[in-house]
């Protein structure tokens, strides 16, 4: 009943920035819990952040705290993530996904019960 769509990915030079988006649709868009995940080529998927459904938790991986900042918009039923000093390390497919009235900024990907169809993000070093 909720669907997710991701953009914002694209190439971009290290050091550089990127915002991407996470818009959802159908019910219960104004409170999901919201997580970011990414895979690379022969990785297994990874967490990268998380926002509980209030906007009031977040969590991010250690590989992108201080660099990585998700925020919500429940107005507009969307999720961002601006990254900010990238990595080639960083080049994957990100993933957003939610969990109705999710409390938390969970972690796990078993958690989350929707997911979109993923935004490539490559960084040239």
């Amino acid at each position: 009943q909720v669907q997710l769509v991701e953009s914002g990915g694209g190439l971009v030079q290290a050091g550089g920035s990127r915002r991407l988006s996470c818009a959802a649709s159908g019910r219960t868009v104004n409170t999901l819990a919201m997580g970011w995940f990414r895979q690379a080529p022969g990785k297994d998927r990874e967490f990268v952040s998380a926002i509980n459904w209030k906007g009031d938790l977040t969590t991010y991986a250690d590989s992108v705290k201080d660099r990585f900042t998700i925020s919500k918009d429940n107005a507009n039923s969307t999720v961002y993530l601006q990254m900010n000093s990238l990595k080639p390390e960083d080049t994957a497919v990100y993933f957003c996904a939610a969990r109705p009235w999710g409390l938390r900024a969970g972690v796990r990907d078993d958690g989350y019960d929707y997911w979109g169809q993923g935004t490539q993000v490559t960084v040239s070093s």
